[in-house]
């Protein structure tokens, strides 16, 4: 299924900024560990990187679900 260039370009765009949000995590999470950047192989990187984006992807999804359950009036309830 190939998706419109409009959508496609939304969502480039959109990964492009969690990528960054997650780069800087994970510089973050290098430096607080007592470690350089440079002091890591590429794999180790990609692998820290990859691990910050799937916590800025899961808080983004936890905040959509609980914006449409307060939208739909299910926050009384939770």
């Amino acid at each position: 299924m190939k998706l419109p260039a409009s959508l496609n370009s939304i969502t480039h765009r959109y990964d492009d900024k969690i990528r960054e949000a997650a780069i800087q995590a994970a510089n973050s999470r290098i430096i607080l560990a007592g470690r350089k950047a440079s002091d890591l192989s590429e794999e180790e990187l990609e692998v820290i990187v990859k691990e910050e984006e799937d916590k800025i992807r899961g808080r983004i999804k936890e905040k959509g679900l609980l914006a449409l359950a307060a939208l739909l009036g299910l926050g009384w309830w939770v």
